[in-house]
């Protein structure tokens, strides 16, 4: 019963609110449409997140880095060990997909702060996301539907989808031309985003993050896409981390005037001034059930004081829709 009401008003404080600050105004896509959307295509699992339902938790710490204080006050780069609780995933919703299938990778990090505050990174594999607008999101997942009597997308419908939205092909090129990673531990995630870095005296600068693997990037080679099994990563990273910890570098892109700001379709140039800001370090991974990400809602809107969001709508939106979807499985629905 109180899982219910909790629902009822999560889900109500959710659509009460309607479009986020910054959206763009003809953009009147709702975070309840795009979930009902994830379901209509992948279905329900009772309890589970609509979207990356398919994951695997670890655990870890992050030590930030003295050099990043000239950009940021965070307490994330206050030097000390920060714990954190981390998620890594395949896009979509369906349980059981295949850990060859050529979808994103997810990593999200739910840092402790040593002022007692959180910060939430959600990322993917991908250097550039697929999504201009929540509207382009909304449509490709519509797309995606499995026509009842192949099981399988309509290829029409894909393919005036992709012809309708020019701002989904980046992402879309980036996954067909690229095989999956070997193993999570083995992989870059990219923050898709630009932030807000402000420092101690209140100076802003635009950025972009991702985390470099120390491992090395591996990918699976074309016999390895026929060959592999479809849950091999789960016992990877587990294998992995059981021989030892597992490190990314936490690389920072810093912006200049005229790059985007507000689309995460469009990377910005590889001269941008770019420094190490940390390093996060993942020691154990074990099965989602149970575990302590199985309940963290992965908010990418969790910042602490000096990370804020600009007004990409994209960022914007994903908070909201998050929210139904925790909503809905905390009800146990």
């Amino acid at each position: 019963m109180l899982k219910n009401k909790l629902h009822q008003w999560l889900l109500a404080g959710v659509l009460a609110f309607g479009t986020p600050p910054g959206m763009a105004a003809q953009d009147e896509v709702t975070a309840d449409q795009v979930v009902t959307a994830l379901e209509g295509t992948f279905g329900v699992t009772p309890g589970e997140r609509r979207n990356h339902t398919k994951g695997t938790c670890a655990l870890g710490e992050f030590v930030g880095s003295p050099e990043a204080a000239a950009y940021s006050r965070s307490a994330l780069f206050s030097g000390k060990r920060i714990p954190v609780t981390a998620r890594f995933s395949l896009a979509g919703g369906n349980p059981k997909a295949p850990d060859t299938a050529k979808s994103a990778r997810g990593m999200a990090l739910e840092f402790k702060l040593t002022d007692g505050s959180l910060q939430h990174m959600t990322m993917l594999n991908t250097p550039v996301f697929g999504a201009k607008h929540p509207q382009t999101f909304l449509d490709m997942i519509v797309a995606m539907k499995p026509n009842p009597a192949t099981g399988k997308p309509d290829p029409e419908k894909i393919k005036a989808f992709k012809a309708a939205h020019p701002d989904n092909l980046a992402q879309a090129e980036f996954l067909d031309s690229h095989t999956p990673p070997a193993s999570y531990a083995t992989s870059a995630y990219f923050g898709i985003h630009t932030f807000k870095f402000i420092n101690r005296n209140d100076k802003t600068s635009l950025v972009r993050w991702r985390f470099v693997s120390q491992d090395g990037e591996k990918r699976l080679s074309d016999d390895e896409l026929k060959s592999s099994p479809p849950n091999f990563l789960e016992q990877a990273l587990m294998a992995r981390t059981k021989q030892g910890p597992v490190k990314w570098d936490m690389i920072l892109t810093l912006g200049i005037a005229g790059d985007p700001e507000d689309n995460p379709t469009l990377a910005w140039p590889d001269n941008r001034k770019q420094l190490k800001v940390g390093t996060l370090t993942i020691s154990s991974a074990m099965p989602q059930k149970g575990a302590a990400c199985e309940k963290i809602n992965f908010d990418p809107l969790v910042m602490a004081d000096g990370i804020a969001p600009t007004d990409d709508p994209i960022l914007l939106f994903r908070s909201p829709a998050y929210a139904v979807s925790f909503a809905k499985r905390l009800g146990g629905m």
